[in-house]
């Protein structure tokens, strides 16, 4: 994920530019494909960018001192656009420069609108698009602030926005929807964020914006809007000493704000495999092609291994590849043929998982092209790949996994249709269909947020159960074993995800009014056999949990105990957007039963032995 800070200093300094680099070393965790710091000088926009790691810009800065009292920064790991100078943030015009994290969907079709007005683009982002639109504003004859209301109001996605005008040294706007951001006061001074330990030097009075929230700061105050415009009030904290309740924001549980910050980290690392303008996904180079592939072995521990199951489904219908899923501490022993010219995918969030790392080693002994899926590019895991593809999820402290797990499901959805392509099994057309469905994912995961309190209330009903059950059919399956980890993991309670058909071969023995039965069932292909596997549970007396769309609740949500209704989407990647309910719903349990949520029992957060 990018990180983002923004300072306007106290009258009459002119170093802000230093106190922006600070900010963005504590952010550099979020990216380090390039970096870039906007300053008003004079009343004029100036910049710095620099492709690579933040240590380049320092270098530059030195040789290219920035003035200024006003400033924005940004590190950036590539998302749209390839990573150099060019592509680096903060992007502007004459009349305005911003900082931006996230996606903006409806970017292509603002571009047009743009273009056909003359606007010249030079880098290969969406983010210009803003700076473009904004400045339009501001030509037509709006004030900075009107013309960055009015750009907001179009706007399609999730996204983080800090921006500076020309001539403004008392105006700094921000705006989240979907994305993180945070409001700094000082003195006679204001900060603004992607997370509040950038703004830990300067500051411990600090407001977190609500979603959809905007914020017009000055050098005296901010005045936040709601997503209508209507000026509302937000708490400010004094935060803790400690980075950990930094870090925690307005949650009590670091497991609750990392489910949060899903719409951001997924559209992070969808944008660093799409091409917008092509509507396609693009891998870095493989030192393979996926026509001449035998098999694939995919290999994982715990919840990474079921992010593996969905991608048996995607890959073997897809591309027509045999696929073999194993859980790494049985590879090892088992003795499994692995064919020539075969690939082994691992997934890791750490990249240090010992029974994962030595099953790489055991398939790069036997000759297997390797490629691995983790959270950290200097991992172990990753050092010994041929091919690494990096989950922009960003540090992940709680040890039951939400971000890693769904931006893993982000990036093999990417690879199944690279291997769809490659074994032309995949045209054109419906690589659109499928990568216009993967850009909707980070706004239609805000939605589901939005049922956090309905499911906390469901939690209420549902925590004193000894035991539960998790049914699904297809890709839902893995989402349902998933859930039922979940549970365990952080409320202790009992719970099994089984295939909605293998029910009657044993587990329905279990049901009665006591067990709770979450059925994970999407409107698809498979939602028939799901209905009347359900229908089979509450006959006998089971608590049906419908997690399901609009057309499969208003199909047989009468006869669920309760149902969660989650937004229509194309069934590829349903199994995104389900992970979320599933999440929640642990969590609001675990929380009743009074465990400690981010550090369960027994548990850690990087196994780095057998």
């Amino acid at each position: 994920m990018c990180g983002i800070i923004g300072i306007i200093g106290n009258s009459g300094q002119n170093n802000v530019a230093a106190r922006v680099a600070e900010g963005l070393k504590r952010l550099e965790y979020r990216g380090y494909d390039s970096a870039g710091i906007a300053t008003l000088v004079n009343g004029h926009i100036d910049r710095r960018r620099a492709e690579g790691k933040l240590v380049n810009l320092i270098e530059r800065l030195e040789e290219e001192p920035l003035a200024g009292d006003v400033g924005i920064g940004h590190t950036r790991w590539a998302t749209h656009g390839i990573p150099n100078e060019v592509n680096a943030h903060p992007h502007a015009t004459t009349s305005v420069a911003l900082v931006h994290n996230g996606i903006i969907e409806n970017y292509k079709e603002l571009k047009a609108e743009l273009l056909d007005r003359g606007a010249n683009f030079a880098s290969e982002t969406d983010t210009e698009v803003l700076v473009h639109l904004i400045s339009q504003y501001l030509n037509d004859g709006m004030d900075p602030v009107t013309a960055a209301h009015t750009t907001l109001q179009r706007l399609e996605g999730a996204f983080a926005l800090a921006m500076i005008f020309s001539g403004e040294h008392n105006l700094m706007v921000g705006a989240r929807r979907g994305s993180p951001l945070v409001v700094g006061f000082g003195e006679e001074e204001m900060f603004l964020g992607s997370d509040a330990i950038a703004l830990a030097p300067w500051t411990n009075r600090i407001c977190y914006l609500d979603e959809g929230d905007w914020v017009v700061m000055r050098r005296d105050s901010a005045e936040i809007h709601d997503a209508g415009g209507a000026v509302v009030q937000r708490e400010i904290k004094l935060t803790a000493a400690s980075l950990g309740d930094i870090s925690k924001g307005n949650y009590r549980h670091f497991m609750l704000k990392e489910i949060y910050e899903q719409p951001t980290v997924i559209g992070d690392t969808i944008h660093s495999f799409f091409n917008p303008e092509e509507r396609s996904i693009r891998l870095p180079d493989l030192p393979f092609d996926f026509a001449e592939v035998p098999k694939l072995s995919i290999i994982a521990c715990g919840t990474s291994s079921y992010a593996a199951m969905v991608s048996k489904y995607w890959i073997e219908s897809m591309a027509r590849i045999p696929v073999e899923i194993d859980v790494a501490s049985e590879f090892r022993y088992r003795d499994a043929p692995l064919p020539e010219g075969g690939v082994a995918i691992f997934l890791s969030q750490s990249g240090e998982t010992m029974d994962t790392l030595e099953a790489l080693r055991l398939c790069k002994q036997q000759g297997q092209h390797i490629l691995s899926i983790v959270n950290v590019p200097d991992s172990s895991i990753a050092r010994e790949s041929d091919v690494v593809l990096q989950t922009l999820a960003g540090p992940e402290i709680g040890v039951a996994s939400t971000k890693a797990f769904t931006t893993q499901l982000v990036v093999l959805a990417c690879l199944a249709i690279t291997a769809a392509k490659q074994c032309g099994k995949l045209d054109a057309q419906t690589e659109a269909v499928l990568g216009q469905a993967i850009t909707e994912v980070p706004s239609r995961a805000v939605e589901v947020l939005h049922h956090d309190e309905h499911i906390q209330s469901l939690a209420q009903e549902i925590f004193k159960a000894r035991d539960a059950l998790y049914l699904g059919r297809g890709t839902s399956y893995p989402i349902a074993m998933e859930g039922a980890l979940k549970l365990k993991e952080i409320s202790y309670i009992h719970a099994e995800g089984y295939p909605a058909g293998e029910m009657k071969h044993g587990p329905i023995a279990l049901i009665d009014e006591q067990v709770p039965v979450i059925v994970v069932a999407p409107k698809d292909h498979w939602f028939e056999k799901v209905a009347s596997n359900m229908q089979e549970v509450a006959a006998r007396g089971g608590k049906v949990v419908l997690i399901s769309d609009s057309d499969g609740i208003d199909h047989v949500g009468e006869d669920a105990w309760a149902t969660v209704r989650l937004p229509i989407v194309h069934p590829f990647v349903a199994p995104i957007l389900y992970s979320i309910p599933v999440q929640l719903l642990a969590y609001h349990i675990a929380v009743l039963k009074g465990t400690d949520v981010d550090q369960p029992r027994n548990l850690a957060k990087s196994v780095t032995v057998e």
